[in-house]
């Protein structure tokens, strides 16, 4: 073997332990400068900082102060344009006296509604009508519903300083009254068509069946004269209504009746909402009042005082010749302090009247504080559910005694009990019914053409003894949505009815007002199901158009047709098309609950703007707390595509307006005020600073019945709290 190779390179040097001590130095050092370095630089920013927030706290500052220095300004121009609403609520009462002068004048026979005597007369007066046919009985019931009608609407649009709780009281009873004599009336006069049954019958089958249809009631009857037991199947000609009886029914002497009323006398009447805060508003009145009382001691002293020198003046006149036109001019000048003080007593007087109309507004937003009662098992609430398209009056009857021709006479035995119902199954089936020969009643029945059901509906059955609507003894039910079918079996009859959820239609996904021109505007409310135009124009409402997200047209007989704002909601309720939350919803909607003083006075002063600016959602609204709402607006003069990206975002506070930095592509919420603008103590004059003065002018001859209905649907849509 050969030498062994040498190791390439040279061994590594070793660091003293000065050198070691100089880099620990070094680098101490460096850290220090860095540490400085970052110190300054941290010192520097944080003055620029501090820097930019004292100048913005300056400049909020003297924006602050310029608001206080035009606050009492802006804030009494907003009294005296948001005097339309009194103003509209005045002619609306002198509308109602106007109407109630007409009616007087015209003397047709038919009963004010509103005065007790007369609506007492005509109860009294039809009791005493007998014998009435079916067909006169629904000729009658046109009258009556008219005048139930006017009752609920009295109740609704009467504001709550003018409606005492014994007119509440008295309109309830009387609403109640005729609508137990109507249903009285309509079993008099299915007992007299029953007696002529033998004279009526089919000569195919040899049973009876009729059918009476009108506007608002639907009768259908079926008589059992042959008692056929194999004919169990009954369908009313060219319809698919109709029963499936069992054999002990097809057996038996009796009638089936179906009596479809278009409306609900059934179920109770909803409460009248009185204000939840009748101390505060007592004690606003008192205040008024008071200050009326005062005003006119101060006057009568003045005129006391004004007449002692006029007496001792007119000694002199007589003493001393004086001039006549001097005794002219001391009559002026009492004219004028008479004047002065009318002037004085009519603006307190038009002040209450307008804190009472924003009581009223502020009533209408108000939620309950307490839940409703709870429920039994099966019993339908009716905060949570609405009944729709009627009530079905299922009846099982014994079948009266028969006409019997007599010698050119026809004689009929008139039972003193009058019209009696079969029971079945009879109270002991029990008993003796191993068999279940007392099966449910299969029933057939046709949903109303000028109702929607967004979902299945819900069948129940009314009880009678409890006064209300149950959920059970129905079963098998299956609805055909194409023909408007709904199958059932029912194990005893009496009236039943269709539900909805009343919220089904809220939350809503979002909303729209736009103008059409000056008093015209149309309202947009986008739910899960549908997008509900309304339009408004003048004092009157109108549905313009439903498009559901599942159906690619719909057409509704309201469509077109013009009406006052609480007529229109008791309309569109009444079709399903409910977008109008109660006191009592809050309890079954997740809603971005705001306060109510804000809500009011956003819409009042949106309804000002209505004319030439538009407003619509933003989702920025959920973000912000109760106390602030948030939404866009723009202003609208002509024609334009709603996609318009050209919105500004408003947050309301209800004393104070500022548009906001961010828009609705923004990533994040933020407050910030957007550049270049300022705040201001009301919407209205937040708007009137980027508003053109043709914009400006338009929202002044705006109508004040237009402004009035305007605010109506937007108090009534609660649009930024339900949304």
């Amino acid at each position: 073997m050969g030498p062994k190779a040498k190791k390439s390179g040279g061994k590594k040097k070793k660091i003293t332990k000065a050198e070691r001590l100089k880099q620990l130095q070094e680098e101490e050092e460096r850290r220090l400068k860095e540490e400085e370095e970052a110190r300054l630089k941290y010192e520097k920013e944080e003055l620029e900082r501090l820097e930019i927030q004292r100048i913005k706290q300056e400049k909020w500052r003297e924006l602050e102060k310029k608001d206080l220095e035009r606050r009492n300004e802006e804030l009494e121009e907003l009294y005296l344009l948001e005097g339309c609403f009194p103003e509209a609520e005045k002619l609306k009462r002198d509308t109602r006296l106007l109407s109630q002068w007409k009616h007087y004048i015209q003397c047709d026979g038919s009963p004010d509604p509103s005065i007790a005597q007369e609506m007492n007369t005509f109860i009294s007066l039809w009791k005493e009508e007998t014998n009435q046919t079916f067909e006169e009985v629904i000729k009658k019931s046109k009258l009556v519903l008219n005048l139930i009608g006017k009752l609920k609407l009295i109740l609704l649009e009467t504001p709550p300083c003018d409606l005492q709780t014994k007119n509440i009281v008295q309109y309830q009873e009387s609403i109640v009254q005729l609508q137990e004599l109507l249903h009285l009336k309509f079993n008099v006069a299915t007992e007299i068509l029953l007696r002529q049954a033998s004279t009526l019958a089919d000569l195919d089958s040899g049973n009876m069946e009729k059918i009476i249809q009108d506007e608002n009631v639907t009768l259908y009857v079926w008589a059992n004269l042959k008692k056929n037991p194999r004919y169990r199947s009954i369908r009313f000609s060219e319809t698919e209504i109709g029963f499936e009886i069992p054999r002990i029914l097809a057996t038996s002497d009796i009638a089936l009746r179906l009596l479809h009323t278009h409306y609900d006398h059934v179920s109770p009447l909803q409460p009248v909402p009185t204000p939840s805060k009748e101390e505060h508003a007592a004690t606003i009145n008192e205040f008024f009042k008071d200050e009326l009382k005062n005003v006119e001691k101060a006057v009568s002293k003045e005129d006391h005082k004004e007449s002692e020198p006029q007496e001792s003046g007119s000694k002199l006149i007589y003493e001393e010749d004086i001039k006549a036109e001097e005794q002219g001019d001391i009559e002026v000048q009492m004219i004028s302090a008479e004047e002065e003080s009318e002037a004085i007593k009519g603006e307190l007087e038009m002040k209450l009247f307008s804190e009472t109309v924003s009581a009223a507004h502020l009533l209408l937003l108000e939620n309950a504080p307490e839940k409703p009662d709870l429920f039994e098992d099966n019993e339908v609430d009716l905060c949570q559910f609405t009944t729709l398209g009627g009530v079905y009056h299922l009846d099982i009857l014994e079948l009266p005694p028969q006409c019997k021709p007599v010698k050119g006479w026809m004689i009929v035995e008139i039972l003193k009990e009058g019209l009696q119902k079969y029971k079945y199954p009879p109270e002991t089936a029990e008993e003796y019914d191993p068999e279940n020969v007392f099966p449910p009643i299969e029933v057939m029945l046709k949903v109303h053409e000028n109702v929607i059901f967004f979902e299945d509906p819900m069948v129940v059955r009314w009880d009678a003894e409890g006064k209300h609507w149950r959920t059970d003894g129905i079963s098998n039910v299956s609805y055909n949505q194409e023909e408007r079918l709904i199958k059932f079996c029912l194990e005893t009859f009496g009236p039943v009815t269709l539900i909805q959820d009343t919220h089904i239609n809220m939350p809503y996904q979002s909303w729209e007002l736009k103008p059409l021109d000056v008093n015209n505007v149309l309202l947009t409310v986008t739910t899960v199901f549908a997008e509900i135009q309304i339009q408004i124009k003048e004092n009157l409402c109108m549905l313009s158009s439903i498009k559901l997200k599942d159906k690619k047209e719909y057409s509704s007989i309201l469509e077109g047709k013009w009406m006052t704002p609480f007529s229109f909601i008791i309309a569109l309720k009444e079709a399903g098309l409910n977008i109008f939350p109660s006191v009592h919803s809050h309890f079954y909607v997740v809603i971005n609950n705001k306060v109510p003083l804000v809500e009011m006075k956003a819409y009042r002063q949106m309804a000002l703007l209505s004319s030439a600016f538009a407003f619509g959602w933003s989702k920025w609204n959920l973000q912000c707390n109760s106390t602030k709402v948030v939404f866009k607006v723009k202003e609208h003069l002509a024609e334009e595509c709603t996609e318009n990206p050209n919105w500004d975002l408003i947050m309301f506070t209800g004393d104070r307006a500022q548009t906001l930095k961010i828009n609705e592509e923004s990533e994040a919420f933020s407050e910030a005020l957007k550049e270049e603008t300022e705040f201001h103590s009301s919407l209205y004059h937040m708007v009137k600073d980027f508003a053109s003065r043709e914009a400006m002018e338009k929202t002044r001859s705006s109508n004040c019945q237009f402004l009035d209905a305007v605010c109506q649907m937007l108090l009534s849509t609660r649009l930024l709290s339900y949304s």
